[in-house]
């Protein structure tokens, strides 16, 4: 009778340690399905950050072209007018 008890014991124990090993299985699959889910997300968040910021560098260097130009008209413009500076129209007083 013994004999019995310990096995039925040893065979209780195994059923018990593999149920919760499946248990575990079960929730680290679930993690898993979630942080891929996760990552995929990330990813197609980031696709559209570098869509987002190869725009803006786009945008940035015609703003960076058109400031050049417009420098440049203003300083041309400058040079232009430098020159003829009227006289002033006071008389000193001596």
């Amino acid at each position: 009778m013994m004999r019995k008890n310990t096995w039925v014991r040893l065979a209780v124990a195994v059923a018990l340690s593999l149920s919760l090993t499946a248990c575990k299985d079960t929730k680290t699959l679930q993690e898993n399905e979630q942080l891929k889910a996760q990552v995929a997300e990330l990813q197609k968040g980031n696709g559209q950050l570098g869509n987002d910021l190869q725009t803006m560098t786009a945008a940035r260097d015609a703003l960076t072209k058109e400031n050049d130009a417009l420098k440049a008209e203003v300083k041309a413009l400058k040079s232009k007018h430098s020159g003829t500076k009227a006289t002033s129209r006071r008389h000193r007083r001596s």
